[in-house]
């Protein structure tokens, strides 16, 4: 398995500038089919919107989408945000 993985972006979400997203690549092991082109087109329609956290442990926040449409399939999106960062 690779190293994670980052791409600079340019996003707001739950009212947090989000500056640089962090694709660590454990999923690769089972979602052959997934990439980070992919992860990043649907990390980027998180823009602007507000989330409920799934959890908290310390100074992370866990989030899930479930059922994303996109392009005929849909997908589940799992992040975290870390307090005072700008990394998702």
């Amino acid at each position: 398995m690779s190293e994670r993985r980052t791409y600079s972006a340019d996003l707001v979400i739950d009212g947090r500038p989000i500056h640089e997203i962090v694709i660590d690549p454990h999923y690769e092991a089972k979602h052959e089919d997934i990439d980070d082109v992919l992860i990043l087109e649907l990390v980027g329609g998180l823009d602007g919107r507000e989330f409920q956290a799934e959890s908290r442990d310390g100074e992370w926040e866990f989030f899930m989408l479930d059922r994303i449409d996109f392009q005929s399939k849909q997908y589940r999106l799992i992040w975290c945000l870390r307090d005072d960062c700008l990394f998702i």
